[in-house]
């Protein structure tokens, strides 16, 4: 088995949670901006893959280095293990990103980072000629940072987010690897029920569902990682039936989505049932108003509209206050609220008892908390 600089990369603000799983998979990690890095063998690999839900990919570091001038960055490269990773007939595109660096030109940067790569394999392989790259994808991604080159090959192929249950979605999809963050940045258990008022094409609660019932989010999904020769069948045989026999399918959960919209909740509904969920989460068309409850000690998690079209700013502002009137009545739950509106606490009629910053893609958001009481000690014996 080797060892490999194994990065996560984390969308900002979410970089403390991708380092907790990875700390929970049993690997010592540091945190950067936007990464995780860690040290692990081709089963780490596998691991990491499967088993990150909030992580955006997984990339394998071939090395970094300063590089203040074109030549530097094709000698440095060069002199790095290439024949380590990428076989013969590999597929290896370069994709790149310069920020705050003298070698700023992207599309300089991959063609001298390729020409290195080529020459490097050419000396290894005893070739005169071009590569055909036939065969399996190794896409390579150098990337500057204040003159620091990192370069990286990307183990997951489509990002982490890409579960494979998604059949449809709405206008405004909330990336899986977010709604996993914000029901994992909550007080929930498996034991607790769960509300979801803005659904939308239900991934807050199928996240929610997988992670009550410890299934690995990339189970049922194939990474470009796969394909490398280097890393035998065996591994992911083996970590795909680790994580086979960690799930926990008879865990009961109480999971309810609900949303204003009919279409939604047939899509919901879809996607459920394609996530093996078909039977367990409950979808209703419902005003959040509406929403009313005999149960305790449960968690609420919404992604609501946050009025960012003007004409929306009204309406919008109007449910947050009508969502303030509705939760207050359980008082024993938990709510936990994302939206890029400032003056929310205003509309819900009440000041969070604390706040976190997170990106909605490029949105700036706070994840509003309203911590419920603590249920009591027998509530679930």
């Amino acid at each position: 088995m080797g060892k490999y600089q194994i990065i996560a990369t984390a969308a900002m603000g979410l970089e403390a949670l991708v380092a907790k799983e990875v700390r929970a998979l049993g690997y010592e990690c540091e945190v950067e901006n936007g990464k995780v890095i860690f040290e692990g063998d081709e089963s780490a690999i596998a691991r990491a893959n499967l088993w990150l839900r909030t992580a955006d990919r997984i990339k394998i570091k071939v090395g970094e280095f300063k590089a203040y001038t074109f030549d530097e960055l094709f000698e440095k490269t060069k002199a790095l293990p290439w024949e380590k990773y990428i076989p013969e007939d590999a597929e290896f595109p370069v994709i790149g990103k310069s920020v705050k660096s003298k070698l700023f030109s992207v599309s300089d940067c991959q063609a001298i980072v390729k020409k290195a790569v080529v020459e490097s394999l050419k000396q290894h392989y005893k070739r005169n000629g071009w590569f055909e790259e036939t065969g399996a994808l190794y896409r390579i991604e150098v990337a500057l940072l204040k003159d620091v080159a990192t370069i990286t090959i990307d183990a997951s192929g489509h990002g982490l987010h890409k579960r494979g249950y998604r059949i449809d979605q709405g206008e405004a999809p909330l990336k899986e690897t977010l709604a996993a963050a914000l029901v994992m940045l909550t007080n929930w258990a498996p034991e607790r029920p769960f509300i979801d008022p803005f659904c939308g094409s239900g991934t807050i609660p199928i996240e929610a569902a997988m992670i009550g019932q410890n299934i690995a989010p990339g189970f049922n999904r194939e990474f470009v990682s796969e394909g490398w020769g280097w890393i035998p069948e065996k591994v992911w045989d083996n970590a795909r039936i680790e994580a086979e026999d960690l799930a926990n399918y008879d865990q009961p959960i109480d999971i309810t989505g609900t949303d204003i919209d009919h279409r939604m909740v047939n899509i919901a509904t879809e996607n459920a049932f394609e996530a093996g969920f078909g039977d367990l989460i409950s979808f209703k068309q419902m005003q959040v108003k509406d929403i009313t409850t005999k149960k305790e000690y449960g968690v609420i998690v919404g992604n609501p509209p946050y009025g960012e079209r003007l004409g929306d700013k009204k309406a919008v502002e109007h449910m947050y206050k009508e969502m303030g009137q509705a939760f207050e009545k359980l008082d024993t739950w938990s709510v936990y609220i994302m939206t890029s509106n400032e003056q929310f606490e205003q509309f819900y009629g009440k000041p969070a008892t604390k706040k976190r910053k997170l990106f909605n893609g490029f949105i700036r958001t706070d994840l509003y908390q309203y911590w419920g009481k603590k249920p009591p000690r027998n509530h679930n014996e």
